[in-house]
């Protein structure tokens, strides 16, 4: 599988590039330990080579690099930007997740169920 950018979440990561001028580099994706669920979503920008265990995607003409030990938890993911009345962000709809955060910033697997998170609010949201 892979992991793809909904056509809005390409758009506003072309308008990032653009506004600061970065011709060629990707969005790099990770998981780290941490968060009320136990993993929590990394992103930022990458103009470096790729990493010799990264996997790389395109989507909508933006190249994806995710590591070879986040991918076990992410494949098949979506990344997408929403909206809301606090403004906008990207938010990652992933098929491997049974459990998650009020704020959709961390969540768990079937593997890591059982395994305890840090708590509800250690992310920083209310649910």
């Amino acid at each position: 599988m892979a992991i793809t950018l909904s056509e809005r979440a390409a758009q506003e990561l072309k308008s990032v590039l653009d506004e600061a001028g970065i011709v060629e580099a990707g969005l790099r994706v990770w998981v780290a330990g941490g968060g009320c669920s136990g993993l929590q979503y990394q992103m930022a920008i990458d103009d470096s080579q790729p990493e010799a265990d990264d996997n790389i995607f395109e989507s909508h003409g933006i190249r994806i690099y995710v590591d070879s030990l986040s991918i076990r938890y992410m494949d098949g993911s979506t990344i997408d930007y929403v909206e809301d009345v606090f403004g906008g962000g990207f938010k990652i709809d992933n098929p491997n997740a049974v459990a998650g955060c009020g704020c959709g910033s961390s969540f768990q697997t079937e593997e890591e169920m059982g395994t305890p998170g840090a708590g509800c609010g250690s992310c920083g949201c209310r649910g």
